[in-house]
């Protein structure tokens, strides 16, 4: 099995905060491969695929590629191509932005409007027209002569040309990325919603669930909660609550000593028969027979 090596700055640049480079500067990765770092390049001249995980997007000259820090790419390029390779840490693009690097795609955009085109590439193009290309090849010009020289101000002038290359970008596609991070919300909503839904049923199997007050407890209108598990999970209220009781019920028949009818309490069913009645009907075996066999399985 093939490992996917990981790449810090410190190992591919003279600066450990900054990097860039053009084609001249060939230190080409034919695998895939991760940084630990951000990643934009700027493409010139001849035809490039980038591969970020499953998804392929052309870099077609005057597109420019975004990769997240530990995403898996790689980009394959005609011979004779003509481009800029740009390196920075997420300290120096966002210094305010205290986010584990992992979690940068749970950042909200008017956190960070910075990450948009990272946080969308898998989803669409980036293409430059001849002025917004003109403004960018003068931008890496600027950054390569000054991280070159490291003079005073130089990381504040190269700082300032990555942001209004990035914006520059990000003014061209405002519609699109706006649209993006609206569904991505939307999402990260529903995500939440669905988390405190959850963790409400299993810190309360052992009472009786209603979904009026899983909803009240989640700030939810009983109807939309209803709506959201069918679309989301496609359960209804009582196959979640039922699942969570029946896990838990596994869990206590392996894990504890308890009597059945202890368990059955204890997973919000007052009467034995019937926990083991439902028990049988999700495993197709008796609660005291799947005890046995986890504990023989064990020996």
């Amino acid at each position: 099995m093939r490992t996917i090596k990981t790449y810090s700055l410190t190992e591919r640049a003279a600066h450990p905060d900054f990097a860039i480079h053009d084609e001249r500067l060939v230190s080409r990765i034919e695998q895939g491969h991760r940084h630990a770092y951000f990643q934009i390049q700027l493409n010139l001249a001849g035809r490039a695929q980038q591969h970020i995980g499953p998804i392929v997007r052309p870099l077609d000259p005057g597109a420019l590629g975004f990769v997240l820090p530990y995403r898996v790419h790689r980009v394959v390029r005609e011979p004779g191509s003509r481009f800029y390779v740009i390196n920075f840490d997420q300290r120096f693009l966002c210094p305010e932005l205290d986010v584990d690097p992992l979690d940068l795609e749970e950042v909200p955009l008017e956190r960070a409007p910075e990450l948009a085109p990272f946080l969308f590439q898998e989803f669409m193009d980036f293409r430059l027209d001849s002025a917004g290309l003109k403004f960018a090849r003068e931008a890496c010009r600027t950054m390569m002569d000054e991280n070159s020289r490291r003079r005073f101000f130089s990381l504040e002038i190269i700082h300032a040309n990555l942001l209004l290359l990035i914006a520059t970008v990000c003014r061209r596609y405002e519609h699109d990325l706006t649209r993006l991070a609206a569904v991505q919300a939307q999402r990260k909503s529903r995500r939440d919603a669905l988390s405190r839904v959850v963790r409400y049923v299993r810190e309360n199997l052992a009472r009786r669930i209603s979904l009026p007050d899983v909803a009240a407890a989640a700030d939810l209108s009983p109807n939309y909660l209803a709506h959201l598990l069918k679309k989301e999970t496609g359960k209804t209220f009582t196959d979640l609550v039922t699942e969570r009781r029946m896990e838990k019920a596994q869990e206590l028949l392996v894990h504890t000593t308890m009597r059945i009818s202890e368990v059955a309490e204890a997973v919000g069913f007052e009467d034995e028969a019937y926990f083991a009645r439902r028990f049988r009907q999700c495993f197709d075996i008796a609660p005291r027979d799947y005890r046995s066999r986890a504990a023989a399985a064990l020996r």
